[in-house]
């Protein structure tokens, strides 16, 4: 029987995590969960699911919390995960099938269904939106470079058919808390990369990247078809480069005051 553990690195996620934790922790050997410094119950329904707890001081920095989350696990397998997804009886049964089936592959990809705005997106990019969350311990590992990333895996990928659930967004308050971290942390990333404040990179990301992430998602991947959250999904994915910059434009600002 190989051991799969379940890898997460979470902050203030009382609300999403006890689902999590209950859709794994029929096929989990282990569950490593990674704390950004959690002021709610995040830590207490962690501890109801018997997770090893790790405390981290990074409440923004998920990537680099994922890793150590990762390079924690000693089961055979490594699933990661985000405390707002859902592995549905259909993917458990195919992941236990398939890591007993296909002892070449060393990961695989999960197609991935992303809730927002009451419904599951299908269009503008969002569905299957294939993550690579399942791995070999040893042979997958993020390069911890950006929040979004994938992760990188040694030797032969295989794909599973069934869905994992992103229920990232029950409300669009709680996306717009999410969009204002992660615009933070895209301002951090702009400083270090080493953009600067003139008028060529303020008309880059004020105009140029928010219009062709907008027609990429809404027209080239078809997001209308979604309707109004279809709409609303490539408007702010778009301006996310726009209120990243003006941020990182303030922070700038201020430090050198």
């Amino acid at each position: 029987m190989q051991k799969i553990s379940v890898a997460l690195a979470v902050f203030n996620e009382e609300d999403n995590l006890r689902n999590c934790l209950e859709s794994v922790k029929a096929f989990a050997w282990e569950i490593i969960i990674v704390d950004g410094g959690s002021t709610d119950k995040t830590l207490d329904v962690a501890k109801k699911f018997g997770a090893k707890v790790i405390l981290a001081n990074n409440p923004i920095v998920f990537h680099i919390n994922k890793n150590i989350a990762i390079d924690a696990a000693i089961g055979d397998w490594i699933l990661q995960l985000d405390a707002d997804e859902i592995v549905t009886d259909e993917l458990r049964k195919e992941i236990i099938e398939k890591i007993l089936e296909k002892p070449d592959v060393n990961g695989y990809w999960i197609p991935r269904r992303n809730f927002f705005m009451g419904r599951f997106l299908i269009k503008g990019g969002q569905y299957p939106d294939y993550t690579l969350r399942l791995y070999r311990r040893g042979k997958g590992r993020l390069p911890a470079k950006d929040v979004h990333e994938q992760a990188e895996v040694e030797g032969k990928v295989g794909y599973l058919k069934n869905d994992l659930l992103h229920l990232r967004d029950k409300s669009f308050s709680t996306y717009m808390e999410r969009f204002n971290r992660y615009t933070e942390l895209l301002a951090y990333q702009l400083k270090e990369s080493g953009v600067g404040r003139n008028i060529f990179f303020l008309i880059e990301y004020i105009f140029i990247k928010p219009t062709y992430w907008f027609l990429k998602i809404y027209i080239r991947h078809r997001g209308y078809v979604d309707g109004f959250p279809g709409f609303t999904f490539a408007l702010f994915s778009s301006l996310r480069f726009s209120v990243a910059y003006i941020k990182f434009w303030i922070h700038y600002e201020n430090s050198n005051k």
